[in-house]
């Protein structure tokens, strides 16, 4: 039978900036997301058997969970209603990405479930089409649909690709017993209402991207650190810990609880990877959008 294998990267957020608390209850933010080689798989083919059906392999937590609520198979069920599609599909979902650790692994399995049903089927789709499924299941889903480096505005699902930059090498540490749920960390934050005009948000989107098109480093910040490490210090001692074994830089991944540094080789990651000994730790790098463009779509 047909089968597709398809990666589902990670992200991490080279700049995450919160603008303030929108009258519709969501937050008004401007971040560059940024792929990263940490990944998940996944395997999707066709089935005899009516529906879908999703085995998930390395996360136990995910297990507990109604299958129905998982990001790759809401993404496949939205495709098989766009287009009315009744024959069946396994899903085969293998977890390397740690949940609930701001690197973006669920909203990457949606993406890749979305991009690798397409190719199983043979179906096309209008990007804006599929764009707006993708903010449907989650703000993040719509950036993994085309990878590399992004600036995300508006919840985070309006995306605008960015020029690559040079490959960085990085570690990502992943403490095992501290998970920072993202509405949490909204509500610690304590944004004041976003009082600007809809034309100085934009002005400042527009500043924002130039901002970023002209950058050649990462220049790392995140509003969410101060809120969360107030929470969860153990936290900022991770990142404190990683600049004192070599990282240029260091920030908390999306809202947490995963922190990165960014080291000047894969040796010096790997070196300091052994001074957390207690937490997952995951010696990575940056993936470009024509790299990751080549991994999810099939390309030669």
């Amino acid at each position: 039978m047909p089968e597709v294998r398809i990666p589902a990267y990670a992200k991490i957020n080279l700049r995450l900036d919160i603008l303030g608390k929108r009258p519709d209850g969501f937050h008004e933010l401007r971040t560059i997301f940024q792929t990263i080689s940490l990944h998940d798989e996944l395997m999707l083919g066709t089935s005899r058997r009516p529906g879908i059906s999703l085995r998930i392999l390395g996360n136990e937590s995910l297990l507990r969970e109604p299958v129905e609520k998982n990001l790759a198979y809401r993404a496949v069920d939205a495709l098989r209603r766009e287009f009315k599609i009744g024959g069946g599909v396994e899903i085969e979902l293998k977890k390397k990405i740690p949940a609930g650790r701001g690197l973006g692994g669920g909203s990457s399995d949606a993406a890749a479930a979305l991009l690798g049903y397409l190719r199983l089927t043979g179906k096309k789709i209008r990007q804006a089409r599929l764009l707006e499924i993708a903010a449907s299941l989650g703000a993040d889903v719509p950036f993994f649909l085309l990878g590399g480096r992004a600036l995300g505005a508006n919840k985070g699902d309006e995306i605008y690709p960015l020029p690559d930059i040079p490959k960085l090498h990085v570690l990502v540490v992943s403490p095992k017993h501290i998970h920072v749920p993202t509405p949490d960390a909204y509500r610690w934050l304590k944004a004041k209402p976003l009082r600007l005009t809809k034309s100085a948000v934009n002005s400042k989107l527009f500043e924002f991207c130039a901002l970023c098109w002209s950058a050649q480093g990462s220049g790392l910040s995140n509003d969410f650190e101060g809120p969360v490490f107030r929470r969860h210090p153990r936290l900022d001692q991770i990142k404190r810990a990683l600049l004192r074994r070599g990282a240029a830089e260091a920030s908390l991944a999306g809202s947490g609880s995963a922190v990165f540094g960014v080291f000047p080789s894969p040796a010096m990651a790997r070196r300091a990877a052994v001074g957390f000994p207690h937490d997952q730790t995951f010696v990575c790098e940056t993936v470009s959008r024509e790299r990751y463009f080549r991994s999810v779509k099939g390309a030669p």
